[in-house]
């Protein structure tokens, strides 16, 4: 890994036949992709949450989340930081500013791609740790992510990244954050919303986690649910990739 490239290796899984049987095979495929026209992502990465198992979970990956943005930082790689619902935080941010400084860009139309359902149920909020009410709790990004405001970007909304993306020349996007079947999925920025625009991205998969509770379909333990999420991620949306492409 250099400034002028980085060697990512890219994680999807095909249907295949073997001796007459249908299987999904990981396939692993290394690519280089240039730093500076990759851009890191990270979504809802926020300070609290209504579920308690998600808070935790989110805590022990937080500073490896950092140590991966400040190394594509190095790397001259753009970081887009997109806590959902907290930018009134931000609103007098140079980061936030900077965004609302660039100008529109024509929204290409979406792109047609298959939308199979979800391997976990989650029609219960996912929570794993109790009866939670869902309700907004979090007011800003996480403390253990550092923003630099001299350079990163912060947005929330999917046309603003867009932008973004169009305006620094972006070819690649990486994403990390919480939670796969939710926000990375679905937010107007996320993994569908890249996919039918067109624009090329990557799951870092050990740096996620779902809202999953195990006593839903397809009943398996919480980090299951969590692989499956992923699995199903590299079979119809995307690659992953994992941190350590990055760290090294």
């Amino acid at each position: 890994m250099t400034r002028n490239i980085i060697e990512l290796n890219l994680q999807h899984q095909t249907l295949d036949k073997t001796n007459g049987f249908s299987t999904w095979k990981t396939i692993k495929t290394k690519t280089n992709w240039k730093p500076s026209k990759t851009a890191l992502l990270l979504c809802d990465i926020w300070d609290s949450h209504w579920c308690r198992g998600a808070v935790k979970r989110l805590n022990l990956m937080t500073k490896q989340m950092n140590n991966v943005t400040s190394s594509c930082r190095s790397l001259d790689m753009p970081i887009i930081h997109a806590p959902s619902s907290t930018l009134d935080f931000y609103k007098d941010t140079p980061a936030r500013k900077r965004v609302k400084s660039i100008p529109p860009f024509d929204i290409p139309p979406d792109l047609d791609h298959s939308d199979p359902p979800l391997p976990v149920d989650s029609s219960d909020h996912g929570s794993d740790t109790g009866e939670e009410e869902p309700q907004s709790v979090w007011t800003r990004q996480h403390s253990d992510i550092f923003i630099d405001h001299d350079r990163d970007l912060i947005s929330d909304d999917g046309k603003e990244i867009y932008n973004c993306l169009q305006h620094f020349d972006i070819k690649h996007v990486l994403i990390m954050g919480v939670h796969t079947n939710m926000c990375i999925l679905h937010r107007s920025f996320g993994i569908k919303q890249m996919v039918r625009w067109g624009i090329p991205i990557a799951l870092i998969r050990d740096l996620t986690d779902t809202m999953y509770n195990p006593e839903m379909p397809p009943y398996v333990n919480h980090n299951e649910g969590t692989e499956l999420v992923i699995s199903f991620i590299e079979k119809f949306w995307c690659p992953t990739i994992h941190s350590s492409d990055i760290l090294t």
